[in-house]
């Protein structure tokens, strides 16, 4: 199985039961091996916090869901050796420093990064960087 890098809102969908949840858990658990920028905790965490604050999910609840997404098998990458690579990444395309830590990840591991933000996915699908980008929906 190919490596493969993970943005939030995979991890996001399969917690939290969303749209395309069965796909996003079933590649969290495949056995493949999974990347993402340190970045993800932050983000799974602000995830939590927010479901939390909605009344969606107890503290017990969060604590439990932190937890688990920790145990998750993630080869975690610096954000600051992606940072260079993301900036200009993000001037070029004109998405996020955020998502394009997620893509300079993909990009230096000669990997896609899946994600379950279809407009990204989109609005990258056409440029020499398509090859680096898979919406969940489609991914397999």
């Amino acid at each position: 199985m190919k490596a493969c890098v993970v943005d939030a809102s995979v991890v996001a969908a399969a917690f939290f039961n969303e749209e395309h949840a069965e796909r996003a858990g079933a590649l969290l658990l495949a056995g493949r091996e999974l990347h993402a920028p340190d970045l993800i905790c932050a983000e799974i965490a602000n995830v939590i916090w927010k479901r939390h604050g909605r009344g969606e999910i107890n503290e017990q609840e969060a604590g439990q869901l932190l937890s688990d997404f920790l145990r998750l098998p993630l080869r975690i990458a610096a954000s600051g050796e992606l940072a260079e690579a993301a900036l200009q990444l993000a001037l070029r395309t004109g998405r996020t420093v955020y998502d394009c830590l997620y893509l300079a990840l993909a990009v230096k591991t000669k990997s896609v990064m899946v994600t379950g933000d279809r407009r990204l996915s989109n609005a990258l699908a056409r440029t020499p960087l398509g090859k680096h980008v898979a919406w969940i929906g489609e991914y397999r």
